[in-house]
């Protein structure tokens, strides 16, 4: 008797471990839904963003787009890449929630995070530095601040980047997650 005790005991434990390994799955899943959608409203922020005023006449018109600085275009691809990866990576997310033992699928994805967190990061960092010379300009450089005129086109490309950001803060939960939950095993 007493050993059956223990052995229930035992399986307790070991669906103890089951359970908060799908409690981490399940997560996973909500992050990686949060961050496609951070990172899908940012690429749609940024590429629909433009300008366009006049000067003097209403035939001479100054006009600003996203597409007119390369930095900013890249920011739009390496969104919509990362957004289509998480969409992928739903796949693999619910089978984590089924088979939370999985472990080989979960290096396979912390692997391609941290992949996306790095292409996220470039593209967020450099975008930021120009939105930041946008605002603030550079006299040393004879860079203007164009903020001033393009008030709405700053505050779109700002607010597109507060989404990317958002999706890296949510990139490197979602690894260190990962992380805690193959050493669980």
């Amino acid at each position: 008797m007493k050993g059956r005790i223990e052995g229930g005991e035992t399986s307790k434990a070991g669906l103890k471990g089951h359970g908060a390994n799908r409690g981490l799955a399940i997560l996973d899943l909500v992050f990686r839904v949060v961050a496609g959608l951070s990172t899908l409203a940012s690429s749609i922020a940024m590429g629909t963003t433009n300008e366009t005023l006049p000067f003097f006449t209403q035939f001479i018109r100054f006009r600003a787009e996203y597409s007119d600085l390369p930095t900013f275009t890249f920011f739009v691809i390496a969104n919509a890449i990362v957004t289509g990866y998480l969409v992928l990576s739903l796949a693999l997310s619910i089978v984590h929630i089924i088979r939370s033992g999985a472990k080989g699928t979960r290096i396979f994805l912390v692997i391609l995070d941290t992949a996306a967190l790095g292409l996220l990061t470039a593209a967020a960092s450099a975008a930021a530095a120009i939105v930041y010379l946008a605002h603030k300009g550079n006299t040393s450089a004879n860079w203007f601040a164009i903020c001033q005129q393009f008030n709405s086109f700053c505050q779109r490309t700002s607010g597109s980047l507060i989404g990317s950001f958002v999706a890296i803060v949510l990139f490197i939960l979602l690894i260190l997650m990962s992380g805690v939950a193959i050493s669980r095993r």
